[in-house]
This record gives C-alpha cells, sequence and structure tokens, in this order.
C-alpha cells in the first residue's frame, strides 16, 4: 500500500516579512497599550482623588461651614452652600459632620441630622485628611476626608468630598479607550507598511527567495572553483569582491600571499586597470601583463546594471598554461597531418603494389613490402604502438621527422604503452623534459659517421621511464657534473640552460633522472616520472 505525504509548501519571503512586521506591532502595540492604559486608570483615578481633595479643602475653609457649624441655628446655610459647590463641581456628594458624626448636608435632604454611614471617617476626625473607598447611602464611591478648623485651630467637624466609582471607572475606561483606539490605528498603519515594506525588499532582491538566493550562491561559488582561469570581482569602490580559488593560486605563486577579499584593488593588484576599465567602461582582452614577474594574460569587462558601471571583472591565466595548450594543440595537429600524410602514401604505395601484382613482379613485390613495413615500423607504427597520447606522440614524430632529415638513425622501443595523460597540466612539464633530453642527445652526435639515438618508454605502475642513449663522445665525470649547471656545458659556454629546465621540470613533476656516461662510448639518460593514464 502506497503512502503519501504532503508536500510542503514553502512560505513566501514577502509573507515572512509582513507576518513578522505586523507580530511585532502586535506585541509591541499590546505591551504598550496595557500598560499606557493601566497608567492611565492609575492617573484618572488619582487625578478624581485629587479633585475631591481640592474641593474638601475648599469647603473646610468657607466661613459659611464654619459658621454654620458653630451655631446650631444656622445649618440650612451649610446645605445651601455644599449643594452649590456639588452642583458646580458635578461630584456625587459633599458631606459635612460635626464632631457627633451627625451629618449637617448631603445630597438627600432627609438624611441630614443621621450618621456618617461608611465607618471610614474616625480617622478624619482625630485630625487627618485622607481618600478613601467605602460603601455610603449612596453607593460605593471614592471619598476624600478633610477636618474642619475654626479661627483657633481647633476641630469643630470634618467634610467629605466623594464621587461614586461608577462614575471614576467610566473617566478610567474612556481613557484606555482612547489608547486601545490609538493602538488599534498604529497597527493598521504599520501592517500597510509592513506590506509595503516586503514588496521593497522583494525588489531589491530581484524577486527571488532566499532559498533561491542560497541555491545561486552556491552554484556561483561551484562555479567559480570548477573555473581554471583565476576570477577577481571589484565594486565601484575599487574593492576586491570575488576572488576565485584560481587566482588566490596565481597570487600565491606570485608571492601576493595575503587573502584579496576586501583589499584595494590598486594597493593589492596595481597592474590590474580595473580602475580604468571603472572610468572608461571599455572591455580589453587578451592583454599581456606582469604580475610580480609572472606572465599572465588578462581579460578585464566593466559591469553595467541599470545603465550604470558597479564594478569590473577581470580573468586572468598564466603565460606558461596557454602556451602549453598551444604547443598540446600544436603536436596534436602534427600527427594528424602525419598520419594524414602516410595515408597518402600509403595509397601510393598500395598502387605500385598493385601493379607489381598484375606484372606478376612477385620478387620485387616481397621486397617492397619488406621495405615499407621496415620504414613503417621505425617512423609512425612505432610511435602510435608505444605512445597513446597524441601531443606527445605527435611531438616525437616530429623529432623524428627532424632527426631523419638531417642523417640521424632514430629507433623507439617499449614493451609497456604510455597511455593518454590523465593530468594534461603535466604535459608542458613532460615536453621540457623528453625534448631537452633528445636535443642533448642529438646534438652529441653530430660529429659522428652514423648518428644513432635509441628511446625507450615505458609504462609501469603509474610511472613513466623513460630512457635516450646515443653513440656520442660520452662525458667525463667533470663533464656531467658541469652539464648540471646552469650556463655550463660540454657544447660550449651558456649552452646548459636546457638541462637546468629539464632539473626544474623534473623538481616539479617528482621525478627522478640518472645520468651514465663515458669517454669513447655514449651517453644514457633514464628518466622516471609519475604518470597517471587515462586507460578509457
Amino acid at each position: 500500500m502506497k503512502t503519501f505525504t504532503k508536500k510542503r509548501i514553502p512560505i513566501r519571503l514577502r509573507t515572512w516579512i509582513t507576518l513578522l512586521v505586523c507580530l511585532v506591532l502586535i506585541v509591541a502595540l499590546t505591551v504598550t497599550g496595557i500598560l499606557t492604559a493601566r497608567d492611565a486608570a492609575v492617573n484618572a483615578r488619582e487625578t478624581q482623588a485629587e479633585k475631591t481633595m481640592d474641593i474638601a479643602h475648599t469647603v473646610s475653609y468657607s466661613q459659611i461651614v464654619r459658621d454654620g457649624l458653630q451655631d446650631a441655628e444656622a445649618p440650612g446655610d451649610i446645605q445651601e452652600y455644599t449643594r452649590r459647590v456639588q452642583t458646580e463641581t458635578n461630584v456625587a456628594y459633599i458631606v459635612v459632620m460635626n464632631m457627633d458624626h451627625i451629618r449637617q448636608s448631603h445630597p438627600v435632604e432627609q438624611r441630614i441630622g443621621q450618621y456618617f454611614v461608611g465607618n471610614d471617617e474616625n480617622r478624619a476626625f482625630r485630625g487627618e485628611m485622607y481618600t478613601s473607598v467605602a460603601e455610603g447611602t449612596l453607593g460605593e464611591s471614592l471619598r476624600s476626608f478633610v477636618p474642619i478648623e475654626d479661627e483657633d485651630g481647633s476641630q469643630i467637624g470634618v467634610v467629605s468630598v466623594g464621587i461614586l466609582l461608577d462614575n471614576v471607572e467610566s473617566v478610567m475606561m474612556d481613557r484606555q479607550q482612547m489608547v486601545y483606539i490609538g493602538s488599534a490605528v498604529g497597527l493598521f498603519v504599520g501592517t500597510i507598511g509592513a506590506v509595503f515594506l516586503a514588496r521593497r525588499v522583494k525588489q531589491t532582491l530581484h524577486g527571488l527567495e532566499p532559498r533561491e538566493i542560497a541555491q545561486h550562491l552556491q552554484e556561483r561559488e561551484a562555479m567559480l572553483a570548477s573555473v581554471r582561469e583565476g576570477i577577481i570581482a571589484i565594486n565601484e569602490d575599487g574593492t576586491i569582491v570575488v576572488a576565485n580559488d584560481a587566482a588566490r593560486g596565481i597570487f600565491q605563486r606570485a608571492g601576493l600571499m595575503k587573502n584579496p577579499m576586501g583589499q584595494p584593488v590598486d594597493s593589492f593588484f596595481d597592474s590590474s586597470r580595473l580602475k580604468e576599465v571603472l572610468r572608461h567602461q571599455e572591455a580589453e582582452y587578451d592583454q599581456e601583463q606582469q604580475l610580480n614577474g609572472l606572465d599572465i594574460v588578462v581579460n578585464r569587462i566593466p559591469v553595467i546594471a541599470k545603465g550604470g558601471v558597479v564594478g569590473a571583472i577581470a580573468t586572468f591565466r598564466e603565460k606558461t598554461e596557454l602556451t602549453s595548450l598551444v604547443e598540446q594543440l600544436t603536436g596534436a595537429r602534427h600527427y594528424a597531418e602525419t598520419l594524414r600524410t602516410q595515408t597518402h602514401e600509403f595509397m601510393n604505395k598500395l598502387h605500385v603494389m598493385s601493379a607489381m601484382v598484375h606484372t606478376e613482379s612477385y620478387e620485387e613485390l616481397n621486397d617492397y613490402i619488406q621495405q615499407i613495413s621496415t620504414n613503417y615500423k621505425q617512423e609512425v607504427g612505432s610511435v602510435s604502438r608505444i605512445v597513446k597520447d597524441p601531443v606527445l606522440a605527435g611531438y616525437l614524430l616530429r623529432k623524428f621527422s627532424y632527426f631523419q632529415e638531417n642523417g640521424g638513425d632514430v629507433e623507439l622501443d617499449g614493451d609497456y604503452p604510455l597511455p593518454l595523460l590523465r593530468d594534461t597540466e603535466q604535459m608542458d612539464g613532460l615536453i621540457t623534459i623528453i625534448g631537452n633530453v633528445t636535443d642533448n642527445a642529438w646534438e652529441a652526435v653530430q660529429n659522428q659517421a652514423h648518428k644513432q639515438i635509441n628511446l625507450t618508454i615505458n609504462h609501469i605502475d603509474s610511472l613513466l621511464h623513460f630512457s635516450v642513449s646515443d653513440n656520442g663522445p660520452g662525458m667525463s665525470e667533470a663533464d656531467r657534473q658541469n652539464m648540471l649547471q646552469q650556463g655550463l656545458s660540454t657544447k660550449g659556454e651558456n649552452r646548459g640552460y636546457g638541462m637546468q629546465l629539464t632539473q626544474k621540470a623534473l623538481q616539479e613533476l617528482n621525478g627522478t633522472m640518472d645520468i651514465f656516461s663515458e669517454k669513447g662510448k655514449g651517453t644514457t639518460i633514464k628518466i622516471t616520472i609519475p604518470y597517471e593514464g587515462d586507460q578509457s
């Protein structure tokens, strides 16, 4: 039974930003609203308490109230005065009491002359001023108590000014409502701003989602790492913002060990001319220049976005690598041309053999076949059998043709064919080694009546075994030592550079060289080099 899993649909960046901003706004405004509303409620209550306390103080200083408390015949004056003040100040009640806790004024006149209700007035009769909440005849109220004193400072009564808690809570709710309305407006405006912000961010990112940006970044890094050319890029300020592994390797070979990222291109790579490309906005291709003595070939291109130059890119490669590629292509072409020439000659020879068959010249035909078979084995046949790499094969054929055209006799032997070279970067070093060693052998036999050179090539256990023997005059021990020193040679002054280059190439390829020579008996040079072949 097959089970199906529901594919998860990723949330888009615009939705994430909008939700995040809205969430932050909701949390911030909610917390702020709650705290502000609480403060508003506290302030509203304190304001009402201060209001009742101020009115109580005013009443306590009223001469009408004082006279009324001292004159038992005039309580009506107190009632009329407090009613007028109550109406003007919009409080629930103003109650004046004598020292016996008897009301001298009250909003309900029938309750005048009765005891004050609430059981929270006793402290006031001891001379204290305070505010409390208690249940009275009109309901639960917030009320302030202030003692009333005569001109001599003796307490003659107490005044209580109250506001019903329902009215206090109504004021508090009004203030909280304003806070909540403000928070709602802020949330609405913030949500609209979040939508526009998300849209703006998405436009800045060219409509890409974060996972797409990460994928593009990984692809770019992989692409830069796979390119063999060095690549650096600068922004409009001339700062290096991109440098791939190949560029870092070339910089290190040139002696620039510092990390190029974030460096001003003029101070790190002063001959790059990238700042000039920023100014004149024209591409430059295949320009040769030196980087701390290292010859490189550079292409420079301005980066244009939205109608303006935002940076520049340089791609470069060592000139020696390009030269090696040219040599390899030349060798392969020469190999193909040689095969094509041999094919043409072979067709001519077939015509000759066909004519001999028709004329029944069988003895001459046998001699002719043996002759061309020997020549084939000595030339293309031996090379193509032993050397499978077309570059090396073409190079050796060219050497053999030159030697044979100038009277030399060259033989190539080998029992283990040399396969196609897997690491083509080694080809330049191999050609340098084989070319210099065979050239030395050829020069050694120039004064011999019979110029004989024997080459042996074998590929055993991922090693190239190459040897060259000549029938030249040979060398003494001193000559062999001079042969390995730059500028010294048995062929004359300033002629020993080829062997010096051979030693350098051997060192780079982890190869070894042995020289066997004796005066009058020629010279043999044996070379062993690691060689990974491609058997495909």
